[in-house]
């Protein structure tokens, strides 16, 4: 079994054994690891041929199985566990060996190992990997950043595992660094803030408009047979009309509105504050989330307010504004998620092409749309756009939709029915497009109180002023 197989994998839950199988699929043979023994036979079983793909308990006997120089990508928990299988591996590897950090880790952490594996000889880097457990298995999109040689090696086989869209391969090196798992990182935040608006406008469809889940399920799916064709908009139609085992009702009735987060998100909002770049369609769907946490005390607080009567508003007319408005935040969505990945590229060194990055999440992704040909066209005819809403391809789009956006969000607001990412996404487009706001109050505000001086708009200099005698 010494030095045959052409891949190694590390972590054989639901995503590892699924990605280990995809790669033997494609033609390389390829050997997994885990400490779990159940895990281990799934595998072996599932794969059916130990020549193809196999897998063992012991580290020493899969680093030996491994054909040089290795190639192991660990697809385990972020965090301690990841330094620890790093440590698990050392004793048995050379220089020249590959470790691939397949997980969610935090970017700064992955400088850390690179930083750490690079003095000992080992190429490391990262690569976010999306597309969930059938992604994984049929094709995911994957973002790899960190050692680019050790990357050259791993590249025919990514290539061959990946998604593609019409023929190329949704993965490319994405830069130096952490750039891979910044990258991944971002891309799940933009997936917080798509779900969120997904979900406002489910809400208002069976608010507004006493829309059934047959009746949501059928517009839902004509919208992805249009602009609006996207992976989440596709499984939302399904899942409306999902029957629910236990009470032969539809599932989505039955389901909890407490939804649950590991954290990405979050670290995307976190590190844009950073950074000084606005993505509020982002962070209002982190918050969101922890505000469906607080179920108890929000069925409490109902009870306590009086809310509007809901005025409907007819179907036809309902479903062009949902549609418009969905677009709409769509694209601002987007667009904050591509303006913080710009930024951050200058700021940390990566170098991000952002058409390259658009262009890998066009297929196999959860973020996947039909919306990213378009925004890859437009970073290719201008790859320093700073922001997408400058785009001379998207002005129409954004001018043909926004007014929709506005009247859904004001009827929200009569209504009682709280639709944040899109109110959101709209405030941000207000601002990002107002050549004059009033922060200069709070510039003389934070003068008066604690001089801290302002500029000026008719001459260059910094300015103090003695507010009061």
């Amino acid at each position: 079994m010494e030095n045959v197989y052409d891949f190694g994998l590390v972590g054989l839950g639901v995503m590892g054994r699924n990605f280990i199988l995809n790669v033997a699929d494609n033609g390389f043979t390829a050997m997994g690891n885990d400490l779990d023994t159940e895990k281990v036979q799934a595998l072996i079983d599932e794969g059916g041929n130990t020549d193809r793909v196999n897998a063992v308990e012991d580290v020493s006997a899969f680093a030996k199985a491994l054909s040089s120089p290795r190639k192991i990508m660990l697809l385990v928990p972020a965090g301690k566990v990841v330094d620890i299988v790093i440590e698990s591996l050392l004793p048995h590897l050379d220089k020249g060996d590959i470790i691939i950090d397949g997980g969610n880790s935090f970017f700064t952490d992955t400088d850390r190992r690179e930083a750490y594996l690079s003095e000992k000889g080992i190429h490391f880097f990262g690569a976010g990997v999306s597309g969930g457990a059938k992604g994984a298995r049929k094709g995911p999109s994957i973002m790899p950043g960190g050692s680019k040689a050790g990357y050259a090696a791993v590249q025919p086989i990514f290539e061959a595992v990946s998604a593609k869209y019409e023929g190329e391969p949704c993965v490319a090196y994405l830069g130096p660094k952490s750039a891979g798992n910044y990258v991944k990182m971002v891309h799940n935040g933009i997936e917080y803030g798509l779900m969120q608006l997904t979900s406002e406008i489910y809400d208002v469809l069976k608010k507004a408009g006493n829309l059934s889940n047959e009746e949501m399920h059928h517009t839902f799916k004509s919208w992805n047979d249009g602009r609006l064709q996207s992976f989440l908009v596709e499984i939302t139609s399904k899942i409306l009309v999902k029957k629910d085992a236990l009470t032969n009702g539809d599932l989505i009735d039955q389901i909890l509105d407490k939804a649950k987060q590991k954290g990405t998100g979050k670290w995307t909002s976190q590190n844009a504050m950073d950074l000084g770049i606005p993505v509020p369609s982002i962070d209002i769907a982190v918050s969101m989330r922890e505000i469906s946490a607080l179920k108890e005390e929000r069925v409490q607080a109902d009870a306590l307010y009086d809310r509007p009567e809901v005025t409907t508003i007819a179907k036809d007319k309902l479903t062009k504004l949902t549609e418009e408005a969905l677009y709409f935040s769509f694209i601002v969505t987007y667009a904050q998620g591509l303006h913080q990945l710009a930024d951050a590229s200058k700021e940390y060194g990566y170098d991000l092409d952002i058409a390259e990055i658009a262009k890998i999440w066009r297929a196999g992704c959860i973020i996947r749309a039909r919306l990213l040909a378009d925004i890859t066209e437009a970073f290719q005819e201008n790859p320093k756009l700073p922001n997408l809403l400058l785009s001379p391809s998207f002005i129409e789009k954004i001018k043909g939709t926004v007014a929709s956006a506005r009247e859904l969000v004001s009827y929200g607001a009569t209504n009682g029915i709280p639709l944040p990412g899109l109110s959101n996404s709209l405030t941000y487009f207000d601002a990002y497009t107002s050549s004059r706001l009033p922060l200069n109050v709070i510039q003389g505000q934070r003068d008066f109180f604690g001089s801290h001086t302002y500029e000026r708009l008719d001459r260059e200099g910094i300015f103090h002023t003695e507010w009061e005698e």
